[in-house]
């Protein structure tokens, strides 16, 4: 496994800061809002995808939800069309990632794996939950086909 850069780091804040300019306002209002919980990038592994090359794969935190996510090692230039879908094999399986736009200049490509985080206590409870959960989809013999 190859090390994140400090440049993937910066990259990857820039997408938790990104979704919080976009999203947080909704999300307020939102009855499964999770004031404890923050946007936040964790987890992220260099993946070698054979179609889009060099990808970093983990976990979105939200104060909403959970995603899988997938954004180019490097800067990539326009982004792919809102919606559009890549399929993401991992050892555990294949899921559809769809392309979301944060912003107009970030954007990522997701699977929502979990869409209700009003009961997880804190933000390191949220950290342990993705570490679980990209142990699980990095594994082998796991369920796959989008399920974790």
């Amino acid at each position: 496994m190859h090390v994140l850069t400090p440049e993937h780091y910066a990259r990857l804040r820039r997408l938790a800061e990104a979704w919080t300019r976009v999203h947080l306002r909704e999300a307020k209002a939102s009855p499964l809002f999770n004031p404890r919980l923050a946007a936040d990038a964790l987890c992220f592994q260099r993946h070698g995808d054979p179609v889009l090359g060099e990808q970093l794969v983990g976990v979105l935190v939200t104060p909403v939800s959970l995603w899988l996510v997938m954004v180019p090692a490097a800067e990539a230039g326009e982004p792919p069309e809102a919606g559009s879908r890549h399929w993401l094999t991992l050892p555990s399986g294949v899921y559809p990632l769809e392309t979301v736009l944060l912003g107009e200049t970030r954007w990522c490509r997701r699977l929502v794996l979990l869409d209700d985080l009003s009961d997880v206590a804190s933000r390191q409870a949220a950290s342990r939950l993705a570490q679980q959960l990209m142990e699980r989809v990095m594994a082998p013999g796991q369920k796959g086909e989008g399920g974790v």
